[in-house]
Parts: structure tokens; sequence; C-alpha cells
């Protein structure tokens, strides 16, 4: 399991890198980004990302259903996550305390930061109608695609104003 997890992952971050070359807007890296993850990764039921605005947690592109808009900072999964500056699994959400329910069918989430030179600009948010889903393996590969994503969108400055 392991091992395919890694490999999954890899191979996800050579697509990601392909579809990322010379595509400078944010909004359009982020959105293929969600749209790879949501239909490449199995019993998801909800993948995008939020970007940091004036204190809060934006909803940026998505996959699945309708989403929260805005997350103060510090709160549910996301707001802790962008507040930690660190990644975060949950294995079962309704024993997080705090939990945003937007999606009743969630049961477990991943949450990896977007973090370029100590700021965080957003959060990759995963969810999945299956209690403990996510694993240490997930969390490394998609803490490897939110590298990506800051390391690309770094060439370009301009597409970062505003998000932070």
């Amino acid at each position: 399991m392991a091992v395919h997890k890694q490999r999954r992952y890899r191979e996800l971050a050579e697509q990601f890198a392909a579809l990322l070359a010379g595509e400078p807007d944010l909004i359009a890296n982020a959105a293929n980004l969600a749209a790879l993850l949501y239909h490449d990764l199995a019993e998801l039921n909800w993948a995008g990302l939020y970007f940091a605005r004036a204190g809060e947690l934006v909803l940026g592109p998505f996959q699945g259903k309708p989403a929260c808009v805005r997350i103060a900072w510090g709160r549910g999964v996301c707001g802790a996550a962008a507040a930690q500056a660190e990644a975060i699994v949950v294995p079962d959400v309704h024993e997080f305390p705090g939990h945003i329910a937007c999606d009743p069918a969630s049961r477990s989430e991943l949450v990896v930061p977007l973090v370029e030179r100590g700021r965080v600009l957003g959060v990759i948010d995963l969810d999945s109608p299956l209690r403990g889903r996510f694993d240490e393996f997930d969390r490394a590969g998609i803490e490897r695609l939110a590298a990506l994503l800051v390391a690309h969108q770094r060439q370009y400055p301009d597409s970062l104003a505003g998000v932070g």
C-alpha cells in the first residue's frame, strides 16, 4: 500500500508539473490541481483550495459540493492548519473540536497549507466520506504538490498579489 501511494503521488506530481509549465495564473493552476486530485485520488468527496485574504481563508477552485466561502483563521481544520502553518490529518472530523461541517457526508479530512517564505498563502483541503481515509503518505504527497504550486507561482510574483 505504501509503495503504491508513493508511486501514485509521484505520478501526480509529474502530471501537475506538466500542467503548470508556463502558466502564470494562480487560479488556473489551482483549478487544475483541484481537478487532478478529485479525479485521480480514490474515495474523495471534495478537493479544493482556500486562499488567505485579509485574515481569513476564502474559497478558491474546487471539485465537489458547494462549500463554505469564508473560514476564519484558526477555525475548523482549514483554519487550524493555516494558523499553525502545518498539515493536519483528521481521521474523524466529528471528533475535531470546532469542525465546520460543509458536507455532512465528510468523515475524514486532510489540509495542507501553502507556505511561501514563512507566509501562509492558503490551504489545499481534501475531504472523504470514509473515516481514516488519509495517512502520512497522503500528507507527504499533498505537501509535495503544495510545494510545487508555491515554487511555480514564486516565478510570477504578481500572481501572488493579495494572497497571504
